[in-house]
């Protein structure tokens, strides 16, 4: 497995995306569905046998249960050289505070350490951009809990080009987690450059745009039952168009559609390390093939194929 550092912690390339434990995500109206305890549990023996050493959640995956799960794991199992990263900002459920108040933050990693069974996070994100907290106030609560000790390092997670530039200058972040794909280029126009610029560590999630990478959805037919399209359709809708589709079609005539998206990825200048959110052990296959593909055919060949795609390198 390669390893790549972040805040200065070293982590596997591919990290082990949990936020479908106890589930889908953040979303209140899906606590409890998503993988179950077992179901989670063989995910992780499945990583971690396979070299992943990195494990992403936050306190409100699942409205707690990722981090529960989690820190059951690490109990059962206790790993050596486990790093955890974990998140603040959206609401343990319906009608809960939210946001990056200093008081809120020192409350909440508290809460993920106690699910967690740990004393310290290796790495801490700021889930979202708080526009009522200004950044600095943030930036200061979380240096304090480096100093304590409860945590390794910070970063930010779904921020805009602005939203990264003036955190830059109020705090220590070292790296950023943002949505990032071949059918999600967004983060090219202000963050990956800044990022790069400044040092900081880039981790993108959504590798495969919600399953639309996998090849899963195709053209005048109907989606399949339990996926994205039809339990969180909203994010995704835009993707139904003949060009997206056209993508995918060319993708399945070079080769596994779930493989090279990883393999873009990977081989794209900034990016630390990829997130992947399987949910059953096979599905981390395209990422640990992705990863020898890059490696062995460089960042030319993965331009190659941008290019017979017609995606704008």
């Amino acid at each position: 497995m390669q390893r790549a550092y972040l805040g200065g912690a070293e982590v596997s390339r591919i990290i082990l995306g949990c936020g479908n434990f106890g589930g889908i995500g953040s979303a209140p109206a899906f606590f409890g569905q998503g993988e179950s305890r077992e179901q989670a549990f063989a995910l992780m023996d499945a990583a971690w046998d396979a070299g992943i050493t990195t494990f992403d959640t936050a306190d409100a995956y699942g409205g707690g249960r990722s981090e529960t799960y989690v820190g059951a794991w690490i109990a059962s199992r206790k790993p050596d050289g486990l790093v955890v990263t974990t998140k603040t900002f959206n609401p343990m459920g319906e009608g809960a505070d939210h946001g990056l108040a200093p008081a809120r933050i020192r409350r909440q990693l508290e809460s993920s350490l106690d699910r967690l069974g740990l004393e310290r996070v290796d790495l801490y994100l700021c889930h979202d951009w708080d526009p009522d907290v200004p950044i600095a106030e943030t930036a200061g609560a979380l240096d304090e809990l480096v100093a304590a000790g409860t945590i390794g390092a910070y970063g930010l997670s779904n921020v805009d080009g602005p939203q990264l530039g003036e955190a830059i200058g109020a705090g220590d972040f070292r790296w950023v987690q943002n949505s990032y794909s071949m059918l999600d280029r967004t983060a090219e126009r202000e963050v990956l450059p800044l990022c790069r610029e400044h040092g900081l560590g880039f981790t993108p999630f959504g590798p495969l745009a919600g399953g639309w990478l996998t090849g899963k959805y195709r053209r005048d037919a109907p989606v399949p039952a339990g996926s994205r399209m039809t339990l969180r359709p909203e994010p995704y809708a835009h993707l139904r168009n003949d060009a997206v589709y056209e993508l995918l079609e060319g993708l399945e005539q070079l080769g596994d559609p779930a493989t090279l998206a990883f393999a873009w990825l990977f081989a794209q200048p900034g990016v630390s390390a990829v997130i992947a959110g399987p949910r059953r052990p096979e599905q981390l296959r395209p990422a640990f093939d992705a990863l020898e593909w890059a490696d062995e055919r460089s960042l030319q060949t993965t331009k190659n194929l941008v290019c017979k795609l017609g995606l704008p390198e």
